[in-house]
């Protein structure tokens, strides 16, 4: 059965939808589709006065058909009653043949001067936030020291436990197992110019100046630096600073004072502990390893330490505290909304505490050699 019979008067040309054209006569709609001719030219009338159940596929196929007609230059219009749903499927047919307008491409020059702007202006804003919080900390800490009644005695000691005697056992380990790692190390490239000894200098040096300190701090980092962020975003997810707040308290002298000065307190004595346990790892592999009695590593220990050995390790800790305390309550008390943005901001600040240490010990390492301290 004809399904689509096409008349032609010039440039004026007929297309009659015949019969039946539900899904069941498919396969015959495309195949009498596929055999319209194509040079066309002027206007089609599509007439469905004789169209019978016409189908979603069907029509679609005829749509799919007429735009190779349109693209020749064909006026297509529809009569006789089409299918209500049409309108529809030709707008749905000119949104997906349309091909999507390509954006301007950008010169590479260009993109990277607005990206390098735009992280320019995020890092002035963050840097003047981050001062802005500092600022409040020492304004704080002024009135703690004009007023020591302000002071938090409990929460402090609470605080030097958590950060301080719970961290012992860790920092001890973490310290003496390194100084038996770079004892070690170091004997088997000495051993090679006969100057054993010369280990106990490695060790004491490394561990005094620079690895106590710095191993001290990068763990206390990782446990309190994100104890800090965790506990007060909880407080920030859950209002308890907005209460705080609508008291008439200040959320920096309760949450945030306590926990800088206890780091303060704390980093220093985990340092000297720290330089303990190094030295120890050191002793105990110059005996085993290298045969070094102890008298004999005691004594050049003591001629290995300058009078500033000790102290330049130790002058660092207090800042390395601020360092991490700030970041750890700053990225806190910035949590908002979600638990996702708790846990994102606590990596965040783990992450950060350890750069800016490690930075920080590179700049005092830098100023140290130039005071010959």
């Amino acid at each position: 059965m004809t399904v689509l019979a096409l008349e032609g008067k010039g440039d004026d040309w007929r297309l009659h939808l015949n019969g039946d054209w539900s899904l069941t006569a498919m396969a015959q709609i495309e195949t009498q589709l596929n055999s319209l001719p194509t040079a066309l030219r002027g206007t089609l009338v599509c007439d469905w006065s004789l169209a019978e159940h016409p189908g979603i596929g069907a029509v679609w196929a005829l749509l799919g058909r007429l735009a190779d007609f349109g693209a020749a230059g064909l006026n297509i219009r529809h009569s006789g009653n089409p299918p209500h749903y049409l309108e529809f499927l030709q707008k749905l047919k000119t949104e997906r043949d349309a091909a999507p307008a390509a954006p301007p491409l950008e010169p590479r020059l260009g993109r990277f001067v607005g990206n390098l702007g735009r992280w320019a202006v995020l890092q002035g804003s963050e840097a003047r936030a981050v001062i802005g919080f500092f600022g409040r900390i020492v304004t704080v800490l002024r009135e703690v020291f004009s007023q020591p009644r302000a002071l938090r005695l409990s929460s402090l000691a609470r605080h030097v436990y958590e950060t301080g005697i719970t961290a012992i056992p860790i920092v001890s380990l973490i310290a003496f197992l390194i100084s038996v790692i770079v004892a070690y190390l170091g004997a088997q490239q000495l051993s090679r110019f006969g100057a054993d000894i010369f280990v106990v200098d490695l060790v004491t040096i490394s561990v005094l100046r620079e690895m106590g300190v710095l191993l001290t701090a990068i763990i206390v980092a990782g446990r309190s630096g994100s104890a800090f962020a965790a506990e007060i975003g909880v407080m920030q997810l859950n209002e308890e600073t907005d209460a705080l707040r609508a008291m008439g308290l200040n959320p920096i002298e309760l949450l945030v004072v306590p926990r800088v000065l206890a780091l303060m307190i704390v980093l220093p004595l985990l340092t000297v502990i720290a330089d303990a346990m190094g030295l120890a790892g050191g002793g105990l592999l110059s005996l085993v390893n290298l045969h070094i009695p102890l008298p004999q590593f005691l004594n050049r220990l003591r001629e290995s330490l300058a009078p500033t050995t000790f102290w330049s390790g130790l002058i660092k800790a207090p800042i390395f505290a601020i360092l991490i305390a700030v970041v750890g309550t700053y990225r806190g008390m910035q949590v908002r909304d979600s638990a996702r943005e708790l846990g994102r901001l606590t990596t965040v600040a783990v992450v950060q505490s350890i750069f800016l240490v490690i930075l920080a010990d590179a700049m005092f390492a830098i100023l140290f050699v130039q005071i010959d301290f």
